[in-house]
């Protein structure tokens, strides 16, 4: 099988038949948002994807709050960063995808990226979207190979995916690599 998908031969919407049950995937197409919440340093990467083409970097952004603005004008950036790449872009988005909360010892931490991460998911719900999540791990996994990838590994296994000659900063980087782990692991 490996032989015929690299020479060209199979598919990538081709059947491999295991057993009695038959196995499709059709590659995911469309654009995704991918959103790597965080109450500070909120990354947003939109990325094209088409069948048979390398995935398409439309825009980023890495939306920074000083820390001398309180916690609700924060929520309020990040609400208004979101809703402005859902809406001023010419392409329609199909999926949001964001990276879940990672475990985390502090309390008080936790109920900060809970509240980034509400910020941005009720944008994109009053945008009445599709909303996935991943975990970390996940979302390196699939997109550098190892749960434990370096913020560095992650940014040059974006960059090189994408084909994006410039360095990406990490909140762009890690918020591309939720969007990349939303296609390469979607089951449409």
């Amino acid at each position: 099988m490996w032989a015929a998908k690299l020479s060209g031969k199979l598919s990538p919407a081709a059947d491999v038949t295991r057993g009695d049950f038959a196995l499709t995937r059709a590659p995911y197409s469309g654009c995704v948002l991918g959103i790597d919440p965080s109450l500070r340093g909120t990354g947003l990467a939109l990325i094209e994807f088409t069948p048979r083409r390398m995935p398409v970097l439309l825009r980023c952004q890495t939306v920074k709050v000083p820390a001398k603005f309180p916690m609700p004008a924060a929520l309020a950036e990040i609400h208004r960063a979101v809703t402005a790449f859902l809406t001023g872009s010419r392409v329609t988005v199909r999926h949001v995808a964001l990276e879940q909360t990672i475990y985390v010892q502090n309390f008080q931490t936790a109920q900060i990226l809970g509240a980034a991460r509400g910020a941005a998911i009720a944008a994109a719900a009053l945008q009445e979207l599709p909303i996935f999540e991943y975990p970390p791990l996940r979302v390196k996994q699939a997109v550098v190979g190892a749960g434990r990838a370096s913020k560095e590994q992650m940014a040059r296994t974006v960059m090189g995916m994408l084909g994006h000659g410039n360095t990406l900063a990490y909140d762009e980087a890690d918020a591309a690599g939720v969007a990349l782990c939303h296609a390469f692991t979607w089951r449409g």
